[in-house]
């Protein structure tokens, strides 16, 4: 097919086509009548499992959508073991699902080759179901990089144990925080004493001698508004911070409010105030301030 017509038709850039355009194993997407019980056991919320389940790949997709589903599987499937951040191919509403489904076996075998058992697999696998329901609430606004981040965990990248999920690297395990729960000191310290024994076990060749995050919730204006001994300070105070460096695309006011309301659309003085950290949000923005992320490290 001609790259130029697949990009037009797509409404993307050309670029990412041309990166796409590369001779790769793909892999094929499970059967459609097998694919309900797998949404639920990704924890796909029914309605999101409904509109999956009605625009499932089939002869009445275009031929260069097909084309592209098959070349976003072979990029991703070529980088199995991966642990980088990886776009997939353009940003197109929700069609990676389908990519994501087609790595399931692969990325599963690819758990069992390292000992990890199938209870981990499927707990962090099912951080699918958490995305999507956050798109759809957010109106398809979720979040910018959905799909660069969901391929961490089709390459056995990244590992949710307990209230956080770890991602392999050159040096330290990156910590993510998943809308899970609350992060108390109990429900960290047992995440990372999980962490601890299982990277280890399951990649020997590849020593952690620290943890790092980089994210708002290490961004110290927080003490200015929250109580010393809550969870976000307690959590803050684990770590040496530096500064971190803005990832490109993203504005830290935008995320900050993405993740703790959201919702990118309401105004500042309609947002609820429920908690201290909504207020410490609403009123840092509305004083004409900025969040900033921060990157942190401890030892392992």
């Amino acid at each position: 097919m001609d790259l130029d017509d697949i990009a037009a038709r797509l409404a993307v850039p050309v670029a990412e086509i041309e990166r796409l355009a590369v001779d790769r194993p793909s892999a094929p997407l499970p059967q459609r009548a097998d694919a309900a019980a797998i949404l639920d056991r990704l924890a796909v919320r029914p309605e999101d499992a409904r509109d999956i389940l009605a625009n499932w790949p089939s002869p009445q997709w275009t031929p260069e959508l097909r084309w592209l589903l098959d070349r976003s599987i072979a990029l991703v499937r070529a980088d199995l073991g991966g642990y980088d951040w990886l776009a997939p191919g353009p940003e197109l509403p929700r069609y990676f699902v389908y990519a994501y489904l087609a790595l399931l076996d692969d990325v599963r075998r690819y758990h069992r080759d390292h000992g990890i058992s199938d209870a981990v697999s499927w707990t962090t696998l099912a951080d699918l179901g958490r995305n999507l329901a956050v798109d759809r609430r957010m109106n398809g606004e979720g979040w910018p990089v959905m799909q660069s981040w969901l391929t961490l965990h089709v390459r056995g990248g990244l590992y949710e144990l307990g209230r956080l999920q770890f991602q392999r690297g050159d040096a330290t395990l990156g910590l993510h925080i998943p809308e899970s729960g609350p992060l108390t000191p109990a429900a960290i310290d047992a995440s990372l004493a999980e962490a601890r024994a299982f990277f280890p076990r399951h990649f020997p060749d590849e020593p952690y001698p620290s943890f790092s995050c980089g994210s708002w919730l290490l961004d110290p204006q927080l003490r200015d508004y929250l109580p010393g001994d809550s969870n976000i300070i307690g959590f803050q105070k684990r770590f040496d911070l530096s500064p971190y460096e803005e990832p490109e695309g993203l504005d830290c006011d935008v995320e900050v409010l993405r993740f703790t309301f959201r919702t990118l659309s309401t105004p500042l003085d309609q947002l609820p105030r429920r908690t201290a950290l909504q207020r410490a949000v609403i009123d840092h923005l509305r004083a004409g301030h900025h969040w900033q992320w921060r990157r942190g490290t401890f030892p392992a």
